[in-house]
């Protein structure tokens, strides 16, 4: 099972580069299939970039640091 304190410190990372842009992300949830639930803010919330941004920048960072994770959606 994913700790949630380690998927939030991975998205810390990741922060910088969102709010740069003006945006950001929350962590929502962490199920016990890997399935990690963020909601995008700011900027990216409705940006028409955000899928893009989630899944090449949120999710890649997220696998590649958390094995054990196996998908990145966003918030509903």
């Amino acid at each position: 099972m994913v700790e949630k304190s380690k998927v939030q410190e991975v998205l810390d990372l990741i922060r910088p580069a969102l709010q740069a842009d003006g945006g950001d992300v929350s962590l929502v949830d962490v199920d016990d299939e890997g399935i990690v639930t963020v909601e995008l803010e700011g900027a990216c919330k409705g940006c028409p970039m955000s899928q893009l941004t989630l899944a090449n920048s949120v999710e890649r960072v997220l696998k590649d640091r958390i094995p054990e994770i196996t998908k990145v959606v966003p918030a509903l």
